[in-house]
C-alpha cells in the first residue's frame, strides 16, 4: 500500500507547494528563464494548470493503494502508471498555452515554437513505452528450459543454474512471507527480480503467487523460486529437476 501512498502524498505536497504557496522556482523551465520571458508567463494559469494535475494524481495513487490493500483491486500498477502518463502528456502540451513566448496574444502558436513540444513529449513518450514493455515482460509466465549442465530460468533476471551446485529442490505450497522488494517488479501477482522474504531473507523470484505450488531451489548463490503457468506443469518441471539434480 505505501508503494502507492508515499508517491501520491509527495504529488499533492508539490501541487500544494506550486499552487497555493506560489513557489514558481519549483516550475521546471520557468526557473530559469530571464525576466523578459517570465514577463509573457501566466505563471498564476500555470500553477494552477500543475496543482490541479498533482492533485489528481496523488488522489488516483492514494485510491489505488487502498484499494489494492483492501483487496478490492489486484492490479493497480498498470492503471496507475497510464493515468499518470496520459496526464503527464496532457500537462507538457497544455502547459504551453500559458507560455507568452510561444503563443501570441491571439492564442495562436509563434513561428517555429513547435519545436518546444518535441523534446518533452518525445521523452515521456519514450519514458512510457519502456515502462509498458517492463510491464509486459514482468507479467510473462515463467519459462524455463533443462540444458545439459542444469536449468535456465529466462527473461528478466534469469540465469542458469547448474545441477552440481543445487543444494536442494523441494516443493513449497506457500510463498514465505514478503516484507519487500529490492529489485524487482510486482506486477500484481507477478513478483519477478529479489525481494525481502522474512524468513529466508533476500531471495529471487520468478512466480504468480496465485498459482501455487513453487519450486524452491537453493544453490550456492541464494534462493530462488520459481513456478509455471500451472499446477500441473510447475510439477512436471519438479520431478524432472528432483531426477536430474539426484544423478550422480
Amino acid at each position: 500500500m505505501w508503494f502507492y501512498i508515499i508517491p501520491g502524498v509527495f504529488f499533492i505536497f508539490v501541487g500544494l507547494t506550486v499552487h497555493v504557496f506560489k513557489w514558481y522556482f519549483l516550475i521546471s523551465g520557468y526557473n530559469t528563464m530571464p525576466k523578459e520571458k517570465k514577463a509573457k508567463v501566466d505563471v498564476k494559469g500555470l500553477s494552477r494548470l500543475i496543482g490541479i494535475y498533482s492533485y489528481i494524481n496523488g488522489g488516483v495513487l492514494i485510491t489505488m493503494g487502498v484499494l489494492k490493500a483492501s483487496g478490492l483491486l489486484k492490479q493497480a500498477l498498470v492503471p496507475a502508471f497510464l493515468f499518470i502518463g496520459i496526464s503527464t502528456v496532457y500537462l507538457l502540451i497544455k502547459a504551453q498555452k500559458y507560455d507568452g513566448n510561444i503563443y501570441d496574444e491571439n492564442g495562436k502558436l509563434r513561428k517555429g515554437a513547435w519545436k518546444q513540444f518535441v523534446f518533452p513529449v518525445g521523452v515521456v513518450a519514450a519514458v512510457l513505452i519502456l515502462v509498458i514493455a517492463l510491464m509486459f515482460f514482468s507479467s510473462q509466465q515463467t519459462n524455463v528450459t533443462f540444458i545439459d549442465d542444469g536449468i535456465q530460468i529466462h527473461g528478466m533476471y534469469g540465469d542458469i543454474y547448474v545441477w552440481d551446485s543445487i543444494k536442494t529442490v523441494r516443493l513449497m505450497e506457500e510463498l514465505p512471507v514478503i516484507e519487500w522488494r529490492t529489485n524487482g517488479s510486482a506486477l500484481g501477482s507477478n513478483l519477478k527480480g529479489y525481494f525481502r522474504a522474512k524468513e529466508l531473507g533476500t531471495v529471487k523470484l520468478f512466480v504468480n503467487a496465485e498459482k501455487p505450488p513453487f519450486i524452491y531451489l537453493e544453490t550456492d548463490e541464494g534462493v530462488t523460486i520459481f513456478n509455471m503457468g500451472n499446477e500441473d506443469e510447475t510439477k512436471k518441471i519438479y520431478e524432472e529437476m528432483l531426477g536430474k539434480v539426484k544423478k550422480p
